[in-house]
């Protein structure tokens, strides 16, 4: 089985967020999907498949712990070898759920679009804050459709140095896949930056995360009464994109790099 290795939100190697790519076909046992991803051990990994139609490709995503229905660095960097070895500009995934993900490239930049999901006001037990080592925030928000929950605190640099209690986190909630910190840019490259923690459905930390631009790009959108925004990633391999919210998508705008082509052996 072809095997890709992709860094995402990024153009440089070994930063932003790894993902495996793999091609599959009918012949692939649904089983493995789970045990690949396992193996390769990264925050996702994506299954392809081809279809009748030669720019639709069925995609799926698997964590180490899970099927996730939808994940923007693994759509990234499929997009950024499936444009290195067709000859075209514009793809179309369709993931588990019929979702269709429009993809195109320009120059060297990929944009994939998502749909924009609606946030709802929450409560943050305290020993979730304690676990973060976080003593309160701005604003806490739920979105079922990803089922994770936002927390938006006061400064960047704050977020950067959380260093979360990974066992006391999984075990202060017990319904949720993850918790998105956000805090607005001490600079003006930036407009907001993040990291997103889920212990309960992947691994410790995603390093950069697009998914999760479905609704907090809107909450940022509508707070800062603008459509373009920058977003940083300040996890430890960092990851960056632009985005664009408008009607009912939200645009993702960034880089991906692949550093290994390989066979898997099943």
């Amino acid at each position: 089985m072809r095997t890709f290795i992709v860094d995402a939100f990024t153009n440089q190697p070994f930063r932003g967020n790894q993902a495996g790519v793999c091609f599959i076909d009918d012949a692939f046992d649904p089983q493995n999907f789970l045990p690949i991803a396992i193996e390769l051990g990264f925050s996702e990994t994506a299954f392809l498949q081809k279809t009748g139609d030669p720019s639709t490709w069925l995609i799926r995503f698997f964590s180490p712990v899970m099927e996730i229905p939808l994940c923007g660095h693994a759509t990234i960097a499929s997009a950024a070898v499936l444009f290195e070895e067709l000859e075209a500009n514009t793809l179309t995934f369709v993931n588990v759920d019929g979702l269709r993900i429009p993809v195109s490239r320009s120059q060297d930049a990929i944009e994939i679009e998502f749909p924009i999901y609606e946030m709802i006001p929450a409560s943050v037990p305290q020993n979730l804050l304690d676990a973060l080592g976080l003593k309160t925030s701005l604003d806490a928000r739920y979105n079922s459709e990803t089922n994770i929950l936002m927390l938006e605190i006061g400064d960047a640099e704050v977020l950067e140095a959380l260093a979360p209690d990974y066992q006391a986190l999984k075990a202060s909630h017990d319904s949720i896949n993850g918790v998105l910190v956000t805090a607005g840019s001490n600079d003006d490259f930036y407009d907001y930056h993040c990291r997103y923690f889920w212990p309960w459905s992947g691994t410790n930390e995603d390093p950069a995360t697009g998914g999760v631009q479905t609704f907090l790009a809107p909450y940022w959108a509508n707070k800062l009464s603008k459509r373009d925004l920058k977003s940083f990633q300040s996890s430890k391999r960092t990851g960056s994109m632009q985005l664009t919210v408008q009607d009912a998508v939200v645009i993702i705008r960034s880089n991906a790099r692949i550093v290994l082509e390989g066979e898997m052996r099943l």
